[in-house]
Formats: structure tokens, C-alpha cells, sequence
């Protein structure tokens, strides 16, 4: 099983290829950059090719099984990646978190992927893969839904440069709502929960809504009136504000000043929690919690368990959630190892007595 990690030497990239490289697949690492290749290879092959030369990202993945796209941020340099996989007749996946490029995948490749013989799954990182698949779980025990609330909580979270880069040009891009069944842009409208009580906390904390690319991803597969995707609201460090304050042409040369991401000994004490709350039509309720550490550590596992599975031949053709390419339960299951818990309680109904 030959996979390419495309942007292998990013700090993403380079779990994603160390974890393939411990399940035992043959890893090809690409991107631009050739010197840095080199310095992750440690025997791999290395292709070099840039997302502005078309013809050498298409030899990039030639003999391919699956090619997993690392680099961001995704709607600036992820399309060429999906379409020369395409092209190449390789399954995919990324890492991606932004929901205009989410969008524009689904909207642009499906039929493509579908006549390739293809299976294309964005987005299977620890901020879209758990809450699109707990979301899968919860929902399906109250559907049709009224309401549908997908709830982050980190602890000791410290992004890396293209984490903070992605998440600004989300905030650039500007960020979808989904309600009474259609996608609309958010601009404007306000969010209905602004705080949630999470698992094991006795108070609620202040939330804040946030740009989650679920908000893509679960209307696909979830019949819900509302979708709402929030955050603990302490998310926002001083710093991440400061930033978000400067103007857009400022952003590159600030966040160049800072850590390439957290250290070896900060990155797995990050724990996160996501809360998928569903409600359905006739006041049913049903709560979805998933629970892990390490969460760029989890990333690189979620992302090479969900290749290695397309390469098994698991995911029909086409353009897919994660919970549409993979029986959720199951994936979920897989990952208790590597200390993913996750469970599904539903209660009753929302104005019992």
C-alpha cells in the first residue's frame, strides 16, 4: 500500500508520515520544498512538485494507492492536490478544517471522483473526523432533528502556524450557518447557544460560534433543521485576538515570529472533548461525546487509519464526509488505543415532566 503525504516536511505533515511509516506503509513524501523533504524521508522517496506545476503533481502520485493533502492553508493550495490525485486514480484525504474549501470540493469533484473509480474525504483531522462522526451517532437516535449542537473543548491547546493561518483565512473567507435546511452565510446571525455545560464541568462555560467545517459535512448525512457548531469561548487566547485584530497583511509576518507548533512534551498534554447534541422534531434528545489527548498526534492516527481504509476498497466513489466513508462506530472503535473514548446516551425527552 503506497501513500503520499503531500507536504510531509509541515509539522502535520511530518506526524502524519511517521505514523504511516508505523503501520508499515509505503510512504512517499512530496511538496515543494526538496531540501526539507529530505530532512523527513529518512529512506522514502521523495517527488518533488509544486501546486502551481500541474504535470509534476500528477508524477508526484502516480502508483499511488492514496494521497494525503497536509498542506495549507486548503483554499489556497489544497485544489491542485485534489485534482492531480483524481487524476492519478488515488483515493484522498486531508487535514483540512475550512469550510469554503470543504464546500468547493464537494460542489466541484464529486462527479469527477465518481467516473475515476475514486473515494475523496476531506477533512479527517481531530477538529472535523470525531464531531462529523459523533454527530453521525447522536443524531441517528432522534432523527429527524429540530437542533443539532456541535460543542469544542480544548485544554493546554497550542496550534501550530498552519493551524492559526487556516483558522484566519476562514475568518477571511467568511464562515457558513446552516438552518431550516440550507447553507447561508453567517455574517450576522447570532448563535442561540452561548454557553454549554460540557462533560464532567458542573457550571456552563461562555461559548462563541465556531467556523467548524461540520457545518458541511453533517447536513449530508443528518436531517436536521439547525445545525450550530460552537466553542469554549477561552479558545481566543489574548494572543489569537491581538492577531485577529491586525490587518490581513500583517498575519504572515506575526505568526512567522511564532512556534512551527507546540513542543514534544506540550503536544500530548492537549486534551479535546466534543459534545454532538441532538434534538429531534418530537423533543427527544440524544448527547455524543468523544474524548482524547495529543490532538495533532491524534490528527496523524485519524488520518492514516482513514487512508489506510480507503486503500482497502471501504469508501464507495465519490466526494464524502467521514461518517459517510466509514461506518462511524467502527472507526471510532479502532481508535480506544490510541486513547479515543467515545459513547452515545439518549435521554428523554427534552420537555418531559
Amino acid at each position: 500500500m503506497k501513500v503520499a503525504v503531500y507536504g510531509a516536511s509541515g509539522y502535520t505533515g511530518r506526524l502524519v508520515t511517521a505514523e504511516a511509516r508505523r503501520r508499515g506503509l509505503d510512504v512517499v513524501v512530496s511538496g515543494r520544498d526538496e531540501s526539507r523533504l529530505r530532512e523527513v524521508a529518512e529512506g522514502a522517496e521523495v517527488r518533488v512538485a509544486g501546486v502551481d506545476d500541474a504535470p509534476a503533481l500528477a508524477r508526484a502520485f502516480e502508483g499511488c494507492d492514496v494521497v494525503v493533502g497536509c498542506a495549507g492553508p486548503f483554499s489556497q493550495v489544497g485544489e491542485p492536490v485534489v485534482r492531480a490525485a483524481i487524476a492519478a486514480g488515488a483515493h484522498y484525504v486531508d487535514t483540512s478544517a475550512e469550510q469554503l474549501f470543504l464546500r468547493h470540493v464537494f460542489d466541484t469533484y464529486a462527479e469527477r471522483a465518481e467516473q475515476a473509480g475514486v473515494s475523496v474525504v476531506p477533512a479527517v483531522g481531530f477538529d472535523i473526523l470525531p464531531g462529523d462522526m459523533i454527530a453521525h451517532l447522536a443524531g441517528a437516535e432522534v432523527e429527524p432533528l429540530d437542533e443539532l449542537t456541535i460543542a469544542y473543548q480544548t485544554n493546554d491547546f497550542d496550534m501550530t502556524r498552519g493551524t492559526i493561518r487556516s483558522s484566519l483565512q476562514v475568518l477571511l473567507d467568511g464562515d457558513l450557518a446552516y438552518e431550516d435546511g440550507q447553507w447561508r452565510p453567517a455574517e450576522g446571525l447570532a448563535v442561540k447557544r452561548t454557553s454549554f455545560t460540557f462533560p464532567g464541568q458542573s457550571e456552563e462555560r461562555p461559548t462563541a460560534r465556531w467556523p467548524g467545517a461540520e457545518i458541511v459535512t453533517v447536513p449530508r448525512h443528518v436531517r436536521a433543521r439547525r445545525l450550530e457548531i460552537i466553542t469554549d469561548a477561552a479558545v481566543f487566547t489574548p494572543d489569537m485576538i491581538s492577531l485577529m485584530q491586525l490587518p490581513a497583511d500583517q498575519w504572515d509576518a506575526v505568526i512567522g515570529q511564532l512556534p512551527e507548533g507546540p513542543s514534544e512534551e506540550r503536544r500530548p498534554v492537549a486534551e479535546f472533548t466534543i459534545v454532538a447534541e441532538a434534538i429531534g422534531v418530537d423533543g427527544r434528545r440524544a448527547t455524543g461525546v468523544v474524548r482524547a489527548t495529543d490532538i495533532y498526534g491524534s490528527a496523524a492516527v485519524f488520518t492514516v487509519e482513514a487512508a489506510r481504509r480507503l486503500a482497502a476498497g471501504e469508501a464507495k466513489a465519490g466526494v464524502l464526509s467521514p461518517a459517510q466513508a466509514f461506518d462511524s462506530a467502527a472507526f471510532l472503535d479502532c481508535l480506544a488505543p490510541h486513547g479515543v473514548e467515545w459513547s452515545v446516551v439518549a435521554g428523554e425527552k427534552v420537555n418531559a415532566s
